[in-house]
């Protein structure tokens, strides 16, 4: 009985070692990009993406996600942001393009809890050459701000 209950210990032990060291690494998603392109700054957290994103193969788009601001590093914004991402079923790496301008970052999917480091133009309409897909138009008249750089923040 002795015995089982060391093996299942170290067992269990290895792998929360394992487990521990497998864990993404933090960071604060600074670069030299992020802290520099844009206006506007911030450290956020995606609270809400309404519906599903459309296929790139139809057009390109941008889709406006909610976000809730954490930190604020330049310029200035309200503690709730609209942020269009472009092409948002792209990694944020391969997202530019022609119609897009110099974007990017190191986001590889937009999930609801996920952290950024963003670096933000505003109004949106004045950045970006793509349709603008807004499901908070009815709800807010706030403006929608333009994702330049979007790099993941671990904390």
């Amino acid at each position: 009985m002795f015995a089982q209950f060391r093996w299942v210990s170290a067992v269990v032990a290895v792998a929360l070692i394992i487990a521990g060291c497998g864990g993404a690494q933090k960071t604060d998603g600074v670069d030299d990009k992020v802290t520099t392109m844009g206006s506007v700054e911030v450290t956020a957290k995606i609270v809400n993406i309404t519906g599903e994103f459309p296929p790139n193969d139809l057009y390109d788009y941008a889709y406006v996600m909610k976000y809730e601001v954490l930190q604020s590093h330049r310029g200035e914004a309200p503690q709730t942001l609209y942020v269009g991402q472009y092409n948002p079923l792209k990694p944020r790496a391969e997202a530019a393009d022609a119609r897009s301008g110099e974007i990017g970052g190191d986001v590889t999917e937009f999930r609801v809890g996920d952290v950024h480091r963003l670096a933000l133009e505003v109004p949106i309409d004045e950045y970006c050459m793509a349709g603008i897909i807004n499901k908070y138009a009815e709800q807010t008249q706030d403006p929608i701000y333009w994702a330049v750089w979007t790099n993941r923040v671990v904390q």
